[in-house]
């Protein structure tokens, strides 16, 4: 596809400059938000190839990534920006750009990495080429003054530009719950007036946290998945692990994470300000998001009865005694499961209860050790209690027969 710096759309002059910062797809939707940015287009540029398309681009990175020495130089998955010079100019759009992905990760972006994901500008005129580069090195000056790496966005000529598939224009508009990635180092560029775009979130504040364990939600603006997981697991967290949300992509000061966030949500445990563990992305798997917080904060004999169905020994659990007022909860989710009052004395060496509370539980069928048994699991984490029996007392007849280990108890 042939590309002009001006052209003529609804009477407007308007100037186009093409740009790689990563999938084409996120970019294109951040590029297309800026005032006076009239069109963006998905393609590839830069490589060797007359004629690509996005096969193309696959096969010859799978080359490249085999070692293929003599291989060409593939195409950067690209955005085309036109824009009306009158409502915003090359600098700002460069300032945006700048802000909007990572340019110092070299052949990567987030989690999708090659040299197809390499942080590019393209120029079609002298005038756009020292634009980018005054540029590249203003921003340069305020990443090194913030501790970060070098750029290593190419700056060169465009060439052999291709406009991509149909499927891949306007992606993320088609499907909404489309890949999010986080984008950008959260360093600003060193020009407060120009960059039509808001200032960076900036990170919370340490002191407000827990120091000794705290989970942070690192979400984005516009995230389909950020906002499942609000919906079906922050907006409801009752769990005893605190947690927090935030728009910024660095942690709280002094804080520290094992590596660069690659995609939202990414849910971090920190203890004592370190990254112990994340969980990365959510599609709706709050069975596994469970888990995986089970397996941080609890002991391994509670993971053991959680997780693989074990059993403590009789009269060595928790709560046999615990006659307060006050509910068990699970200790993962904080969901209730028990009130003190449907709490009764069997006999048997584990927490016994004749009824739960209404949903708390599912039942399913045990028929391990050669035993026909109804197993109890909590219905907001799916983790192993007990089993339930007919010998209960009334009203109910029942005994949920419970491990004390995988029961927390919130008086009133």
């Amino acid at each position: 596809m042939a590309v002009t710096t001006t052209t003529s759309i609804c009477a407007k002059t308007t100037e186009s400059i093409v740009l790689g910062m990563g999938c084409f797809w996120g970019a294109e939707k951040r590029m297309a938000a800026l005032p006076g940015v009239i069109d963006v287009e998905a393609g590839y540029a830069g490589g060797d190839a007359p004629q690509v398309g996005y096969r193309d681009v696959l096969a010859l990175e799978q080359q490249l990534q085999r070692g293929a020495a003599t291989a060409p130089r593939n195409h950067a998955e690209v955005i085309q920006v036109s824009f009306d010079p009158t409502q915003i100019s090359l600098r700002q759009v460069l300032i945006a750009f700048w802000q909007h992905h990572d340019p110092t990760q070299g052949d990567r972006q987030g989690n999708d990495r090659g040299s197809n994901y390499r942080s590019a500008i393209y120029t079609t005129s002298a005038a756009q080429l020292a634009t980018a580069l005054a540029t590249r090195d203003d921003y340069q000056t305020a990443l090194t003054a913030a501790g970060r790496g070098q750029i290593t966005t190419e700056i060169k000529q465009l060439r052999h530009y291709n406009r991509a598939e149909e499927s891949h224009q306007d992606y993320l508009q088609k499907h909404p719950q489309g890949y999010c990635g986080l984008g950008g180092t959260g360093v600003m560029f060193p020009d407060a007036a120009a960059p039509p775009v808001a200032a960076a979130p900036a990170p919370l504040a340490a002191a407000t946290l827990n120091f000794a364990r705290q989970l942070l939600v690192f979400e984005a603006a516009d995230c389909a998945f950020c906002q499942l997981f609000r919906a079906e697991i922050l907006d409801g967290w009752t769990a005893a692990t605190p947690i927090r949300a935030t728009l910024a992509t660095l942690p709280p000061d002094g804080w520290t994470l094992k590596q660069p966030l690659l995609a939202t949500p990414t849910i971090v445990l920190f203890e004592k300000g370190q990254e112990v563990s994340r969980f990365t992305g959510y599609s709706g798997e709050q069975a596994r998001f469970w888990q995986w917080l089970g397996g941080q904060v609890l002991t391994p004999e509670q993971r053991k009865i959680a997780f693989e169905q074990g059993t403590e020994r009789p009269f060595t659990g928790s709560h046999l005694d615990e006659k307060r007022p006050g509910t068990f909860v699970d200790p993962i989710t904080g969901a209730a499961l028990f009130r003190t009052d449907a709490k009764f004395e069997s006999g048997s060496g584990w927490p016994s209860f004749f009824n739960p509370i209404e949903g708390a539980l599912t039942l399913h069928a045990d028929s391990n050790h050669g035993m026909h048994r109804v197993e109890v699991r909590s219905a907001s984490s799916g983790i192993h209690l007990g089993h339930v029996f007919d010998d209960g007392p009334p009203p109910s007849g029942k005994r949920y027969c419970i491990n004390g280990k995988v029961l927390r108890f919130v008086p009133d």
